[in-house]
Formats: C-alpha cells, sequence, structure tokens
C-alpha cells in the first residue's frame, strides 16, 4: 500500500477520522503496513505487547480467548477500518486475548510512541481511549468474574443468575381493556386461570396490571365501586415495572423486591410478551435464600427476626457462586438489609405502643448512613443511621424529642440483636446528635458546613452519605434541600471537605508498583476500603453534593453526574470499571475470610492475585489516581480522608 492508500483507510478508520489533515498527514509518514496470511496469528494470548495498534485495511481477524483447557472461544471480529490490539497498546502488558487472521490481513500499524504523541495533542483521541481503558477493564473484569468466585463455598441452591427471564415468564400475555367492565375482566381471569391480566390504554399500550387483589380489596374488602358497574381503569394499578425477556431470574427477583409488586411485565420492544410472578420464582425452585424477602416481613419478634437475618448472610454466598455482576450482588443484598431494618423498626413502632407511648407525635424518617445508604453493605456491618422527625408544636417538643430518642434506642438494639453491630463512633439515632428535628438538623448542617472543627468535618462527611429507607421521604429530601443550600452560601465548605486526601494518596508508586503495608499483622497487604475505595466513594460524593445530587450510591453518583455533564460518559464509565473492580475484590475477600471463621477485615495480598487479576487491580488503582487528580485540580485541594 502506498501513502494515499493509508491515508484513505486512516480517513475512515474511527477515530482517526477526527484528526486535523496536519496530525493524519504525520500519522501516515510514520505508519508501516504488514500482511498476514489466513489462520495465522499476529498475536496469542499472554504474548508479551508488540507496542502497536492495528488498523485494518484488509482481511478479516478474529479476536478469542482461551479457556484453562485450551478450547479458544470467539469473543469479536475486526472488518475493515476497525482496529484491534488497543487493549495493551499504551500499557505495554500481555495480550489478554488472540487475534486469529481469518481471511488475508492487510493492516496500518501504529507505534505506541506515536499514538502516544497523537493523544496528548488532541482531546478527543485521548476520550476515545479513555473509552477503550474502560473496555479493557470490562473484558478482564468478567474473568475476575467468572473465575475462583465460588472458591471456599458450599452452594445448594438452584442457579438465580443463569436462567433467563424468556425460560420462565407465561406467554402470551392476557390482556383487557381500560374501560372493559371488571367483571368481564373477571371471567376472563378465571376462564384462563390467570392472576393477572394487563391492561391496555386507548392507544393498545400496556397501562397498568389488574390482579385478583386488586378485585378483593377495591369490590369486596373496601366495597368502594359498584361491581356491575365498575371499569378496569377505576381498580387497576397504573404502577407498570418492566423488564426485558434476557434478563436473568435474578434480576427479576431483585426487580419484584425493589417495587413490592406481584408481577412483572416482560417487554421486549416494548411490546408485552409475558409475565413473571414471584409464584413463577418459587414453582422454578431457583429462588433458594432470596425468598428470605417473604420470611422477613412475617416474623412477629426480634428473636425469629435475628434467625432470619443470620440466613441473609448465606445469600452472598449463593451470588458469588452463581456469578452474579457487582450490581446485582449490591442490588439483592442491599434490598435485603434495608427489608430487615424496615421490619426492625415496624416491631419497634408496635414495642411503643405497647409501652403507652401511643403513636408518633410527628411524622419521621429514619435515615441510613455510610455503605449502608450507598447500597454496598455486602456482610453486615457496623450501624450508621439517624433520625430527622418533623418539627411539633413548641408545646410537645419535648414529647416528640423522648419518643424518638426511645425509638432511637429500641430500634438500634434489636437491629445489633440482628446483626448490625453498635457503631464504635456512636453514629446512631439512639445518641441525641443523631436523632433531632429538621429544625436543629438545619441548624446542625449550618454549623457543619464550613467549620474547620475535625469532628464537624467527620460528621458533614457522614451525613453525605444518607438513604432514607423509613418513613417520610419527604423530610430526607428537604434535608437533602438543607444541605444544598449552606453548601451553595459557604465559600470553604469543599475546601474544607478535601483538606487530608493528599497526604493518602491511593497504593501506586510512581513506576506503577502496589504499595503495601510495610510491617505489622498486615504486612504486604493493602485495605480495598481504606487506600482504594475510599478516594472513589470520597471524590464522587463531593462531586455530587456540589451539583446537587442527593443520590448516595457511588455507583448511582456516577450515572448522574454523567447524566449531567460533570463527567464524560467515557469517563464514568472508565470510573465504574475501576469501581467495580474493587468492590468484587473486596466482596470476594471478605466472603472467604467469613467461610474460613475470619472476620472480615477488607485486607488483600496482591501476591495472592492472578497475573490477570493483579493487572486489573493495577488499572483500577490507576483510576483512583486520576480521579483523585481531578478532584485536586477542580477543588484545589484534595478530599477528606475519612470512610465510614
Amino acid at each position: 500500500m502506498d501513502r494515499e492508500a493509508v491515508a484513505r483507510v486512516l480517513e475512515r478508520a474511527e477515530p482517526f477520522d477526527i484528526l486535523d489533515p496536519d496530525q493524519r498527514e504525520a500519522l501516515v509518514a510514520a505508519a508501516r503496513v504488514e500482511t498476514w496470511p489466513r489462520h495465522q496469528y499476529v498475536f496469542r494470548q499472554g504474548q508479551p505487547s508488540l507496542g502497536r495498534l492495528f488498523v485494518v485495511a484488509e482481511g478479516l481477524v478474529e479476536i478469542t480467548v482461551a479457556g484453562e483447557d485450551g478450547a479458544e472461544s470467539l469473543v469479536g471480529v475486526r472488518r475493515p477500518f476497525d482496529f484491534f490490539g488497543e487493549t495493551v497498546v499504551l500499557s505495554d502488558q500481555s495480550y489478554p486475548a488472540s487475534a486469529r487472521v481469518r481471511q488475508p490481513l492487510t493492516a496500518v500499524c501504529i507505534e505506541r510512541r506515536d499514538l502516544e504523541r497523537l493523544i496528548h495533542a488532541n482531546v478527543a483521541l485521548a476520550g476515545f481511549f479513555t473509552a477503550l481503558l474502560a473496555e479493557r477493564m470490562r473484558l478482564l473484569f468478567a474473568d475476575l468474574s467468572t473465575t475462583r468466585s465460588g472458591e471456599g463455598y458450599t452452594c445448594v441452591a438452584e442457579p438465580l443468575f443463569r436462567r433467563r427471564v424468556g425460560d420462565l415468564m407465561s406467554s402470551p400475555v392476557v390482556t383487557c381493556g381500560i374501560d372493559d367492565p371488571v367483571t368481564e375482566a373477571a371471567r376472563t381471569m378465571s376462564a384462563q386461570n390467570f392472576g393477572a391480566l394487563v391492561v391496555l390504554g386507548p392507544d393498545g399500550r400496556a397501562s397498568g396490571m389488574l390482579s385478583a387483589r386488586h378485585l378483593v380489596r377495591h369490590l369486596v374488602a373496601d366495597r368502594r365501586y359498584p361491581v356491575d358497574d365498575c371499569r378496569v381503569g377505576q381498580v387497576c394499578s397504573r404502577r407498570l415495572v418492566t423488564i426485558g425477556p434476557e434478563a436473568y431470574l435474578g434480576q427479576a427477583l431483585i426487580t419484584l423486591l425493589r417495587h413490592d409488586v406481584e408481577q412483572i411485565l416482560v417487554t421486549d420492544r416494548e411490546q408485552p410478551v409475558g409475565l413473571v410472578t414471584l409464584t413463577d420464582l418459587v414453582r422454578s425452585r431457583s429462588t433458594g435464600h432470596l425468598l428470605l424477602a417473604h420470611d422477613i416481613e412475617v416474623q412477629q419478634n426480634i428473636d425469629q427476626l435475628a434467625q432470619t437475618g443470620q440466613a441473609v448472610d448465606r445469600v452472598l454466598e449463593t451470588l458469588l457462586e452463581e456469578q452474579a455482576t457487582v450490581t446485582d450482588i449490591l442490588d439483592v443484598m442491599s434490598t435485603l438489609h434495608e427489608r430487615l431494618t424496615r421490619r426492625v423498626i415496624a416491631l419497634a413502632e408496635e414495642r411503643m405502643r405497647r409501652e403507652g407511648y401511643g403513636p408518633a407525635p410527628a411524622t419521621y424518617c429514619w435515615i441510613n448512613m455510610g455503605s449502608a445508604a450507598r447500597r454496598e453493605q455486602t456482610l453486615r456491618t457496623d450501624q450508621d443511621n439517624a433520625i430527622v422527625y418533623a418539627d411539633p408544636p413548641e408545646d410537645r417538643a419535648e414529647e416528640a424529642r423522648a419518643y424518638f430518642q426511645r425509638l432511637g434506642d429500641i430500634v438500634v438494639a434489636d437491629l445489633e440483636t440482628c446483626g448490625f453491630a453498635l457503631c464504635p463512633g456512636k453514629v446512631m439515632a439512639n445518641q441525641p446528635d443523631w436523632c433531632r428535628s429538621l429544625s436543629r438538623w438545619t441548624a446542625a448542617v449550618a454549623d457543619w458546613v464550613g467549620s474547620p472543627t475535625p469532628e464537624h468535618v467527620r460528621r458533614l462527611t457522614i451525613l453525605l452519605d444518607c438513604r432514607p429507607v423509613w418513613g417520610n421521604q419527604a423530610l430526607a429530601e428537604a434535608l437533602w434541600e438543607r444541605i444544598f443550600a449552606a453548601f451553595q452560601q459557604s465559600l470553604g465548605a469543599s475546601h474544607l471537605l478535601s483538606s487530608d486526601d493528599r497526604q493518602f494518596s491511593a497504593p501506586l508508586s510512581l513506576l506503577g508498583a502496589i504499595v503495601t503495608e510495610k510491617s505489622g499483622p498486615h504486612k504486604d497487604q493493602i485495605n480495598l476500603k481504606t487506600r482504594a475505595m475510599v478516594h472513589m466513594v470520597n471524590a464522587l460524593r463531593l462531586m455530587a453534593v456540589n451539583h446537587g445530587i442527593s443520590e448516595p450510591s457511588t455507583l448511582g453518583r456516577l450515572h448522574r453526574l454523567a447524566e449531567a455533564g460533570v463527567l464524560s460518559g467515557d469517563d464514568a464509565a472508565y470510573y465504574r470499571a475501576a469501581f467495580e473492580t474493587l468492590i468484587l475484590l473486596r466482596i470476594r475477600s471478605d466472603a472467604q475470610q467469613t467461610a474460613r471463621g475470619q472476620k472480615p477485615d477488607h485486607y488483600l495480598n496482591p501476591e495472592s492475585l492472578s497475573p490477570r487479576e493483579r493487572l486489573l487491580f493495577k488499572d483500577a488503582l490507576s483510576a483512583v489516581m486520576r480521579l483523585q487528580k481531578q478532584i485536586q485540580k477542580t477543588y484545589s485541594v484534595a478530599w477528606v480522608n475519612f470512610f465510614s
């Protein structure tokens, strides 16, 4: 190929089509052209990097990954104007996959030094390769997720994250019109032996669900409408929860639990194709320990609830054994923990009535903080919680204070019985500082924001991770409004909240080596939580509060920051892959320690990882360092080193 032909290839190959003419001309001059015959390998999995990027001019290349048995699986195909070799061209690591020539190949080869020069000179090109780094991490992450996940565990549950919704759903769906008489809909249910119908609106699109429970509630229990004159639209639920047929059964169960519904509509390209219900999951014998959500709801005393709570911990073994994704693991465990907490509070309210306190003198909201609020609590850990209650009339202020103080005492003690340890720092709703009326919370936030007092900085950091789990959520929303307003009025709040992190950088040396403990009981180990995850949690928390985002979870904050344009989509994907990597390594390490009868301490010896896992770990730590630098540049100083 001559230079003009190389130029034509690069003009049509993404991302080199965005280069200006001078940059492309320089790249054409530096590039080389090579050829390979059919069935030859350009490079093999595990081979050291060749230090170049390959752009296909002619031919076809298969990207394959070999398993432990040596069998190759096809994971991708590269056609003319596609490129390959990108996963290691910049990192100089070994190839995680092989490139096998399927049709005679002619490729334009771009050396690493030339690519790096272009990336530094072109912002758009830099963003493109950031996305490629995220893709590389996802490739390695998939390998981490599916290997060694079951070490040290025993599990007898049927697979929830291997079977698809489409295999179980009831199909086709049975429908009724929103203006149909309920008597006609009930006859359809009976004739078809269906517990629910999909309600279609005037436009023929699904607009709700009608179940036997709706008929009983509105027509028998409440007798709200005369049966003969009642229409479907008067009694059906307009709350339509959907899922795709390709989703796993575990994801369907999570959706049922999260939305507290009886059935989910399965849709494909927005068209109803089936229904899946909790009963279907029970009959499939695929729910295993996850039916604990139902068990939690029916327990009538704390001792029974504590026994159920112990079983919740075993769910993690099931999820790891089934190779569930990080988001699925966090969703399942957080949903169960929150349901357990809500049941504890409900039982505490009943106890308060038995003790003569009566109903609450004001509406209130129970909020979780720390890892529970971020939905990153997989095993039950220390409590971090608080109560915010509506301001009572002045003459009932003491009555309200006494009521909620007593409620906090009962709930905190019962949560401890259920396995949630007391917080060593006493960040719990049974403490006066964490049980306040909304006006007193507002005053406290005003004191904490911008205060140089370390204790105030610590408390504000804790409060910025809060999630309502019981009661009047409007109170939590009002508290967030006070927090956002306080930050807008304070010139120094972000500065103070970012004052310590420079002293605690991510554990990577200048040469890229993982920095571990030099002595003590954890010599040669690294604390995944306090040395790695903390920096991402803190950085994204700071960005979120400065942009009016109340979502407390780290992954949720990433999504919202990308939606708001604060982070580019490429950066968000890169940081997400890094955080999920750190989470999975921590979950796996903690679960293995638990299986050995040890208390999880979040420490990991990097030497215990496989070479591919260490590569992924380093990539994740590199992302942490990059995010730290971004925060330092934006807010002048770095984020506080506190991680509750």
